[in-house]
C-alpha cells in the first residue's frame, strides 16, 4: 500500500510535469530556416529583397538561411551588397543553385556556407560585361577578380578557380584559354558544391534540417510595390511623364497640370530607389532645386533663361545620378556602361515624352474630361460685355521692354506694367515696342 502511493506521488510530482512541459522542450530545440529565392536578374529589387528577407530572418530568430537561386546575373553593385550581407549575417547561409548561377549569381553563391546544387546546374561565367554585352574593360575584370578571390577565401574555397570565372585560366585542371563555368559533377569535383539534391527537401535532408520549421519569406504588399516601380520599364514610363509634364508646362506655363504630373512621377521614381539606398539625400535635394528652379521660372520670372535652363540641367543630372550607384560624385566602381546606360535612359526620357506629347494631346484636349473643364463661350466686346482689364486702348501705343521677353516677359507703357508677348523673335531689355494686339492674359507687341 506504502509502495503505490509512493508511486503516485512519484508521477504526480515528477513524471506529469515532464510530460507537459515536452512540448515545449521539443519546440524549443526544433530548428527554424528561412526560406527565400532569386529567380530572375540581380538588381535593385533581387537587392531590396535579400536585405529584407535577412532582417525577417532575424525578426523571427532563425537558425539557418536556405537561398534557392537560379539566374544569369546582372548589376554587379547589387551582387556585390548581397555577397557582403550574406558573408556579414551571423547564422549559416546555404545556397540551393536550381539550374543557374551564372556571372553575379556565382558571386553570391561564394559567399554562402554551403552549396548544393540541383542535376544539371552550372556556376561561373563571371566576367563583367558592357550594355552591349562585350567584357567591360581591364580595370573592372580585375575588380571582379579580386571579390571573387577574397569571397572564395572567406568560405574556404580555391581562390584561383573562383578568378577563373572571371577571365581565362591557364591551369592546368581546366580548359586552357576559357572562362571558368563548373558543371554540378565538376563543383562537387573541385570543392565548390557540397551535395547534389533535387528540391529544397533534398537540400534540408542532407543539412540534418528535415524536421525544422521552415518560413518562406514572402514581400509585403507595401514592399511589392516598391519593387514594381523599381522594374527598368517602369522607371521609363516614370521619366517620360517627368520630362513630359516639364516640357508641356514650359510650353504652356500657368497651366499646373503637367507640373503636377511631373512632380508625382518623380516622387514615384525617387522614392523606391531613396529606400534601396541608390539614391542619396543630396540626388535628391538635386532633383527638388531643379524643379523650384523651373517652377520659379514658370510662375515668377517673365520669360525662359538660365533660371529655367538651370533647373532643367539639375533634374536631369539628378535622374541620372539616382540610377548609379556613386559615392558623392565618386565613380570608381562604376562600369562607365552604367553610367551610360542611365544617361542614355534619361535622354530617351526627354525624347519619348516630347513625342509623347505631340501624339496625344490633341487626342487628350479633345477627351471628355477636358472637355468638361474647358469654357466653349466667348464674350465679345461688340456684345456688351467688358474685361476689367480691358487693354484695347493700348493698341498702337509704344513703350520699353522692361525684361528680356523670350517670347514673353512685361512691357514699360505710361509708367505702367505689363505682361507682354513678342510676336516674333527675341525682344531684348530696354529695346523700343509697340502693341499691335491684345488678349486676356498679355499684349502682343513687335519691336519698333
Amino acid at each position: 500500500m506504502k509502495s503505490e502511493a509512493n508511486h503516485r506521488h512519484f508521477i504526480l510530482c515528477y513524471l506529469l510535469p515532464l510530460l507537459l512541459l515536452l512540448p515545449a522542450i521539443v519546440q524549443a530545440q526544433q530548428q527554424k530556416v528561412l526560406l527565400m529565392e532569386i529567380k530572375a536578374e540581380i538588381d535593385p529589387r533581387t537587392n531590396r529583397y535579400t536585405e529584407l528577407a535577412l532582417n525577417h530572418a532575424t525578426e523571427i530568430k532563425a537558425d539557418h538561411v536556405l537561398l534557392v537561386l537560379d539566374t544569369f546575373g546582372g548589376a554587379l553593385n547589387d551582387a556585390d551588397e548581397i555577397r557582403k550581407r550574406i558573408l556579414e549575417y551571423p547564422k549559416p547561409v546555404y545556397v540551393f543553385i536550381n539550374k543557374n548561377a551564372a556571372s553575379a549569381g556565382a558571386l553570391i553563391s561564394l559567399a554562402s556556407d554551403s552549396i548544393y546544387m540541383a542535376p544539371g546546374a552550372n556556376i561561373g561565367a563571371a566576367t563583367v560585361v558592357s550594355a552591349s554585352g562585350e567584357a567591360a574593360p581591364g580595370k573592372y575584370q580585375s575588380y571582379m577578380r579580386s571579390i571573387m578571390r577574397s569571397t572564395a577565401e572567406a568560405q574556404g574555397r580555391n581562390p584561383h578557380l573562383a578568378e577563373a570565372m572571371v577571365e581565362a585560366s591557364v591551369d592546368s585542371t581546366l580548359s586552357a584559354g576559357q572562362v571558368l563555368t563548373l558543371t554540378t559533377t565538376e563543383a562537387i569535383k573541385y570543392g565548390f558544391c557540397d551535395g547534389v539534391a533535387t528540391n529544397v527537401e533534398q537540400v534540408l535532408q542532407q543539412l540534418n534540417l528535415q524536421d525544422a520549421e521552415v518560413v518562406k519569406y514572402e514581400l509585403s504588399t507595401s514592399n511589392k510595390i516598391i519593387s514594381f516601380f523599381l522594374n527598368p520599364v517602369i522607371s521609363g514610363v516614370l521619366l517620360l511623364l517627368i520630362m513630359g509634364g516639364l516640357y508641356y508646362e514650359l510650353q504652356s506655363p500657368g497651366i499646373g497640370f503637367p507640373l503636377a504630373v511631373a512632380v508625382l512621377a518623380g516622387i514615384l521614381y525617387l522614392t523606391p530607389y531613396y529606400l534601396n539606398g541608390l539614391a542619396e539625400n543630396w540626388e535628391i535635394l538635386l532633383f527638388i532645386a531643379g524643379l523650384i528652379l523651373i517652377g520659379v521660372e514658370v510662375l515668377v520670372i517673365p520669360g525662359f533663361g538660365v533660371t529655367g535652363i538651370s533647373g532643367i540641367i539639375l533634374v536631369f543630372v539628378s535622374l541620372v545620378l539616382v540610377m548609379v550607384n556613386n559615392e558623392n560624385f565618386d565613380f570608381t566602381f562604376v562600369p562607365s556602361s552604367a553610367l551610360m546606360q542611365s544617361l542614355i535612359s534619361v535622354l530617351l526620357g526627354m525624347v519619348g515624352s516630347v513625342v509623347l506629347v505631340a501624339l496625344t494631346w490633341n487626342r487628350f484636349a479633345a477627351s471628355r474630361t477636358m472637355q468638361r473643364v474647358i469654357l466653349h463661350d466667348s464674350f465679345q466686346g461688340s456684345e456688351g460685355y467688358r474685361s476689367s482689364a480691358d487693354a484695347s486702348h493700348l493698341v498702337g501705343k509704344t513703350g520699353i521692354a522692361h525684361t528680356r521677353m523670350t517670347p514673353t516677359g512685361r512691357v514699360m507703357i505710361d509708367d505702367t506694367l505689363y505682361d507682354a508677348q513678342a510676336r516674333e523673335g527675341y525682344i531684348e531689355k530696354g529695346e523700343t515696342v509697340q502693341v499691335i494686339d491684345h488678349s486676356t492674359f498679355a499684349l502682343r507687341v513687335k519691336k519698333v
